[in-house]
């Protein structure tokens, strides 16, 4: 496997970054997780907005451009020989010393990796998640927006475990407030009464990529969306549930929390919104 690491592309046992860098130190640096399909690189140029997005909230200069580093997306994808795979592309503060001030950070650190990835199995999408709700809550915006897709996902990965140690394959996260933010690792939709309903990213979602597709595709299939607080109970009373991510794409959910979904079984909108997205996704994005 090749890997981008600052201006080289270099095999995976020499990628190493230094000891010093302030995203191993402090992890202090954003990230992009992107898919690869048929040769189309999902939505691309969203990703990389988003990372723009992020580093400038966080001070972080990012030292290529747009299309640089669109380019070196494309062309590790093509050096390892991928039509479909999944890509993570990271940017790191750099190396420093070890202290908490990135001020004696130079140039930040690059890092494009691009893999196969193993997703939920199939069994997920024909038959859905048994999803929990965890005590681990969703950080505060005041203390760190979640617009802000940083390298410090402890918050995530503690929730995680606490999901594997209920058997669940993916738990839901409250806020501070005890509204639903969102997932481990993605955004959650739920039909209700002819309505979709996500919540809101005030409320401590990340503002997903496949989130703003299933967004579009709902106004193309005429079905009304809303973004809103919702709590556990609203989510116990729909009549489908799925969940969207990079990884995961679009899964139905059919029991939470012990409460069955609806009839238990994934929704027929839920799957006309699982086939809208395969549709989009070999064509909607940059082409390697």
């Amino acid at each position: 496997m090749k890997i981008y690491l600052d201006g080289d592309y270099v095999d995976e046992a020499d990628a190493r970054i230094s000891v010093f860098d302030h995203g191993l130190l402090y992890g202090d640096g954003v990230f992009e997780g992107i898919r690869l399909y048929e040769g189309c690189v999902f939505r691309l140029d969203e990703h990389l907005e988003r990372l723009e997005f992020s580093a400038k909230a966080i001070l972080l200069d990012l030292p290529l451009s747009r299309d640089e580093i669109s380019e070196i997306v494309c062309e590790t994808c093509r050096r390892n020989g991928l039509t479909n795979g999944y890509i993570r592309l990271i940017v790191t503060r750099g190396i420093g010393n070890l202290g908490l001030s990135p001020d004696s950070c130079g140039r930040p650190t690059v890092i494009v990796i691009a893999d196969t990835i193993e997703l939920y199995p199939v069994e997920y999408y024909e038959k859905g998640l048994d999803i929990v709700t965890v005590p681990t809550r969703r950080i505060n915006p005041a203390a760190l927006n979640p617009a802000v897709k940083s390298l410090n996902y402890l918050n995530n990965v503690l929730a995680r475990i606490e999901a594997s140690q209920h058997g669940a394959p993916e738990a839901i996260m409250l806020n501070d407030q005890g509204y639903v933010a969102e997932c481990t690792g993605d955004n959650i939709f739920m039909l209700s009464r002819e309505k979709v309903y996500t919540p809101d990213t005030s409320c401590g979602a990340l503002k997903g990529i496949t989130r703003d597709t299933v967004i579009d595709i709902a106004e193309d299939l005429g079905i009304p969306l809303v973004e809103a607080d919702l709590t556990r109970y609203d989510f116990w009373t729909a009549e489908e549930c799925f969940l969207t991510g990079t990884a995961a794409e679009v899964v139905p959910v059919v029991r939470i929390d012990g409460r069955a979904i609806g009839n238990g079984k994934p929704g027929a909108v839920t799957q006309r919104f699982i086939d809208s997205f395969r549709k989009r996704a070999s064509h909607e994005g940059t082409r390697i």
